[in-house]
């Protein structure tokens, strides 16, 4: 009864890793998504002011005209509406995260 208890152990043990792993991996990959939508929105200068509102991140830029919206459209974003110099971009529960990645970003 022992050893199967042990095998449990080392089992479980084996799976805490492998999360801990995993999420320290999708922390990174966070961190990259952020720099290529940044990048996808015209770079830091084209960005005047950034919010969410629900699931939608709205950004104001100076020229919308930089923007690659295919670029965030394959990153995963559910929709984009353009209004004037102002972006917003449907991303569902991801967006509140996302503005504090980009808060981050900013302030460097």
């Amino acid at each position: 009864m022992e050893n199967t208890q042990m095998q449990y152990l080392i089992i479980i043990g084996i799976l805490i890793l492998i999360a801990l792993a995993i999420s320290k991996i999708m922390k990174k990959d966070v961190k990259i998504e952020i720099n290529k939508l940044v990048s996808s929105l015209g770079g830091k200068d084209n960005i005047i002011g950034y919010e969410v509102n629900k699931s939608r991140f709205i950004v104001n830029l100076k020229n919308v005209e930089l923007v690659n919206k295919d670029a965030i459209q394959k990153m995963g974003a559910k929709g984009i509406v353009e209004i004037e110099n102002q972006l917003k971009i449907i991303l569902g529960d991801n967006a509140r995260t996302l503005k504090r990645q980009i808060d981050e970003l900013m302030k460097r």
